[in-house]
């Protein structure tokens, strides 16, 4: 039977609450398992996934399909339907990523740190998976690939409830990871994908700290207040991305001009994208009016402060709450400010602690920014949309935290790992 009429069939057969304890329950199992079976066993599994969404992939469209047909219906814009639609070279990337992740090294069981005690004691510090990952998310298909990919990878299990406009295409890429679990002997509630799109399942499944560690949200403010709110298990997350570039007094113009333009037109609508410049006013009459043109050229909406509009006539007036707006649209809001100070300040009232630039040709400037600005990235001269697992490093991420608990900044396999101490002793005792 097809895994989309297995999930919907379950659904049906059962109430809510009982569906969601269940599978709560069976992903608690399943997480006991996976940090007994070798790295070379959850790579096994990864790369049969990776071969099935190559292979698969003319079934995965057809499903893909139904959510393209049903987006009207569901009031998608343009820009959103293009991220639901999934194509042979998207899925092929979608593969791509699932490779790399398993390229990266296994973080279960790293030893940390370690030590030796006077009395012979050797302790270590090693990593281990959280456990059971509740992740629930909106729109984009390949999101479901590189969550069950990197929670896998870690040792986690993970239930995925994507949102209801890719349900379709959500059960076709979940299904294809269990099948790939299945023929390499993995338990398939490793990866479960919540069939129903009811409000009511998400709230169930944040009160079942019994079986859940951690819950992961990724979409919009609303979704994430939510998931805040009523989870009774820790929550990794960020509400948004208000991120911010200040132009320093000693800032090289032409880096200036390509940083901010990077950092806002690059891809708008994202969480990394710049939302406010910050220009020393010493600077302003000379790379203010440059900038400026860039981005206008680039079809930027800008709204400033009154030293901006003097300076860009095209600027119209900034309001306070402007500063305080994630836009992900082109749109900029511009102050110029006394100094760095000045800027460090706007940044402590209205940022979202998620990723800040300085441009500064100081170094005094640079390491002041980057000492006092609390954030989950700062940048010195490079654009705010660097920070990203990827441009890190790390892989692909199940998102970016701006939580200064459990994990910060990009989230990908490490921040899926809490740790535990192993201590192997040869019959000490304490005295």
């Amino acid at each position: 039977m097809p895994a989309e009429k297995e999930t919907i069939m379950a659904t049906t057969e059962m109430a809510i609450d009982t569906y969601c304890h269940e599978m709560a329950e069976a992903a608690k199992e399943a997480s006991r398992v996976l940090p007994t079976l070798p790295g070379e066993a959850r790579n096994r599994a990864l790369s049969h996934f990776s071969r099935l969404l190559r292979e698969e992939a003319p079934s995965v469209m057809e499903a893909n399909q139904k959510d393209l047909e049903a987006a009207p219906s569901f009031g998608l814009t343009g820009a959103q339907v293009d991220r639901l639609r999934l194509t042979p070279q998207r899925l092929g990337s979608m593969a791509d990523a699932v490779d790399e992740i398993i390229m990266l090294a296994d973080p279960v069981g790293r030893v940390i740190d370690s030590s030796v005690r006077p009395n012979g004691l050797n302790v270590m510090k090693v990593r281990v998976p959280l456990g059971v990952v509740f992740f629930i998310y909106e729109s984009r298909p390949n999101v479901t690939a590189d969550a069950a990919a990197l929670c896998l990878k870690s040792g986690n299990a993970v239930i995925l409830r994507g949102g209801k406009e890719a349900r379709h295409s959500n059960i076709a890429v979940a299904g294809l990871i269990q099948k790939a679990l299945a023929a390499e002997g993995l338990p398939n509630s490793a990866v479960q994908m919540v069939g129903i799109t009811d409000r009511e399942a998400v709230g169930e499944f944040l009160r079942l700290n019994d079986f859940i560690d951690v819950a992961i949200p990724r979409g919009g403010a609303a979704l994430i207040r939510r998931v805040a709110d009523e989870a009774t298990m820790p929550v990794i997350k960020h509400f948004q991305g208000i991120c911010h570039v200040y132009v320093d007094a000693s800032a090289d113009k032409d880096k200036a001009v390509e940083i901010v333009e990077n950092s806002k037109c690059h891809r708008p609508g994202v969480c990394n994208a710049a939302e406010t410049l910050l220009v020393h006013e010493h600077a302003a009459g000379n790379l203010l009016p440059a900038i400026g043109e860039r981005l206008l050229a680039r079809g930027v909406e800008l709204r400033g402060c009154p030293r901006t509009c003097e300076l860009i006539a095209a600027a119209t007036p900034a309001t306070e709450e402007d500063f305080d707006t994630e836009y992900l649209e082109l749109i900029l809001s511009v102050r110029v400010v006394p100094d760095i100070q000045a800027a460090m300040d706007h940044i402590a009232k209205h940022g979202s602690g998620h990723t800040e630039t300085i441009v500064t040709e100081k170094l005094a400037a640079a390491q002041q920014f980057t000492t006092a600005v609390d954030s989950s990235a700062v940048f010195v001269n490079a654009s705010t949309r660097f920070n990203d697992g990827g441009q890190f490093g790390l892989g692909a991420e199940i998102g970016i935290s701006t939580d200064k608990f459990h994990a910060r900044g990009p989230c990908g396999l490490n921040e899926l790992t809490s740790y535990k101490y192993v201590a192997f002793g040869n019959g000490q005792i304490r005295t």
